[in-house]
């Protein structure tokens, strides 16, 4: 944890962006694999950890606007937990290390809400996205599950998206940890990738090297061979001489800060003549995109000269004819791109996608259905203190060829005939994580091996 005066200060803008009433922040509980007793890896919610900074399940956090209490309520263990778990922290003490005067008991919780609503106060609360949370809220507040999301506060979402949309210098630090951890995972995988391993064999060395941090994954490794499947977590395949592996993968650190990065290899020691082509023009798209990154420039503007770059280069290899602006414009260069360029990023790898993109990532403005664009998270003006990811790529995703071919779609600009004898090519990318600064941008942590020649030194250490 950060020290309590962190935890304090943060409530104390909170309290002044809101004015009146009482905000709940409901905790989450232990989530049972198969039965009671065996759980998965416990992870807070990460606005809860934000204003209480308390990793610990069965917890709720409240703070009173009008009588500037905060409280926080939770049930002590009794010595049939402690013979099992341990001596275990009471809730004063997990209180006051969040600065938080005092603490009661779960079952006065109840209580605590009629009585807030008999007075008429508002009661503000984020929009739940677990099943549990949305119970307990359902009950205290005698409203429909399936209708809390529309009745969240919406004053309370942009409150909490404005503070955290802006990374204090502790939370700096503390991420530039995740990201050191994530490039050790990413050198590890490097250096241990051989053919005739499995896919399975890779993620284990580097989810090993994020437990062994003391910390843990920021979210599921994605290591494949077929990293034309964006978000791909099989890991059954035997990788071989020829293809190229992608990584995506990140540390969450032990007071739940992300790190985020993809990285691109060949299998074996280098590159083939035609993996270098396409992996220098996604790189090449990767660094233009770097270089636009300052204060005050829109990030949609910044992915659409990434794309015109993936557009030219794909152009410049046969695989595309025509304006380049013109395929931006309409969309064709998402038939290789067709995600977005990078995303806020802090205590969750997609920073408050519970919360909505279109305030996160958005300021408000509506996001575009068009394929490709659509899946951009962040589009906004950039701003001091915006942690981000750079991620542009290139794609050859065989039902989408199909797809697209079958409907007539941009024949005048996409050459089909050379595009199909792509079709087991794969796909890969590179990422990396920045901080926005006052006058541009800041690469958060160690530096990653990035150009082939960088990759290739990285992959002899493995033979």
């Amino acid at each position: 944890m950060f020290t309590p005066d962190i935890y304090i200060g943060r409530r104390n803008i909170l309290r002044q962006t809101m004015g009146s009433g009482i905000i709940l922040f409901v905790g989450h509980e232990e989530s049972p694999m198969n039965y009671t007793d065996n759980t998965y890896h416990f992870r807070q919610d990460s606005s809860f950890l934000y204003y209480f900074g308390i990793s610990h399940p069965g917890l709720v956090g409240i703070i009173d606007l009008d009588d500037h209490n905060d409280c926080l309520l939770g049930d002590d263990y009794t010595i049939d937990d402690i013979v099992w778990m341990g001596q275990q922290p009471s809730m004063a003490s997990l209180a006051s290390s969040a600065g938080v005067a005092a603490s009661q008991p779960l079952s006065t919780l109840v209580d605590y809400i009629e009585k807030a609503k008999r007075l008429g106060r508002e009661i503000h609360f984020l929009p739940p996205y677990r099943a549990r949370s949305r119970e307990i809220l359902s009950r205290l507040l005698k409203i429909e599950s399936s209708q809390l999301s529309q009745v969240a506060s919406l004053k309370l979402v942009k409150a909490v998206v404005a503070q955290r949309n802006y990374k204090a210098p502790e939370e700096i630090i503390e991420i530039e940890k995740a990201v050191n951890v994530t490039v050790d995972m990413h050198l590890a995988a490097m250096r241990y990738a051989k053919p005739g391993m499995t896919e399975a064999q890779v993620a284990a060395e580097v989810t090993r090297v994020a437990l062994a941090s003391n910390g843990h994954l920021s979210f599921p490794v994605i290591a494949t061979i077929n990293g034309q499947t964006l978000h791909n977590h099989y890991h059954g395949n035997t990788i071989e001489e020829g293809k190229m592996f992608l990584l995506d993968a990140g540390a969450e650190t032990s007071m739940g800060y992300a790190g985020d990065m993809s990285s691109t290899f060949p299998v074996g020691k280098k590159f083939s003549a035609e993996q270098k082509v396409f992996y220098n023009i996604a790189l090449e798209a990767h660094n233009k995109a770097i270089s636009l990154l300052k204060p005050g420039v829109p990030f949609r503007d910044i992915h659409l000269a990434a794309c015109a770059v993936i557009a030219t280069g794909m152009r410049d290899q046969g695989f595309l004819k025509g304006n380049v602006d013109d395929m931006v414009q309409q969309g064709v260069h998402a038939m290789f791109f067709p995600c977005g360029l990078g995303h806020m990023m802090g205590l969750d790898v997609h920073d408050m996608e519970n919360l909505g993109e279109v305030w996160v990532g958005y300021d408000g403005q509506p996001k575009s259905t068009d394929f490709g664009i659509k899946s951009l998270r962040l589009a906004r003006k950039l701003e001091p203190g915006f942690v981000l990811t750079i991620e542009p790529g290139i794609y050859f995703i065989p039902d989408l060829m199909d797809k697209w071919f079958k409907e007539n779609r941009f024949k005048e600009y996409i050459n089909y005939d050379k595009l199909f004898q792509y079709k087991n090519f794969g796909g890969m990318r590179n990422e990396e994580d920045f901080l926005i600064t006052n006058d541009g941008a800041k690469l958060l942590g160690k530096r990653l091996a990035k150009s082939v020649d960088e990759v290739e030194e990285e992959r002899r250490k493995a033979f």
